[in-house]
């Protein structure tokens, strides 16, 4: 697999990414969120006052547990929910698509009965495309290479 350009919106310059174990339980666990799409890491970057946008040359490692979902699936959401509480899974990289705060309140709504599943997608597939890459254990944070920062304007 060839070298790609991925993305991380935050408010400093990371040369050296870490595994972040947060408050909050994230789509895909605990991990190293990036994306290949410029204009996210630009949305993520301007939740705080110094906006950056970290870049990165990645090369997976094949031989690394690498789970990708190429579309929002029953399998993704199933995924997802169990990410967000607290489940832990072992995958070094996981690759898909992001429940933004509008895709998640429609997963809360379901989680909480209020949606069907059927109703979930009628709803979910009709937002913007969006994409994140967790980077899950040490392993998966050598295949980044730090390639500069750049400040974002508000």
């Amino acid at each position: 697999m060839g070298k790609m350009m991925v993305y991380h919106g935050s408010y400093s310059r990371i040369e050296n990414p870490k595994i972040i174990i947060g408050r909050n339980t994230k789509d895909f666990g605990p991990g190293f969120y990036c994306t290949v799409i410029r204009e996210q890491a630009k949305r993520w970057a301007k939740r705080y006052n110094t906006p950056m946008i970290n870049l990165y040359t990645v090369r997976m490692n094949e031989s690394l547990k690498i789970l990708e979902f190429k579309e929002m699936t029953d399998a993704w959401l199933d995924f997802i929910i169990n990410c967000r509480h607290g489940i832990p899974h072992d995958n070094d990289i996981v690759i898909g698509a992001m429940a933004n705060d509008q895709i998640y309140n429609f997963i809360s709504d379901y989680m909480d009965g209020i949606l069907t599943r059927e109703q979930f997608w009628t709803m979910a597939r009709f937002k913007y495309p969006t994409h994140q890459i967790n980077f899950c254990s040490e392993a998966a944070l050598k295949c980044l290479e730090y390639y500069g920062c750049e400040e974002v304007a508000p």
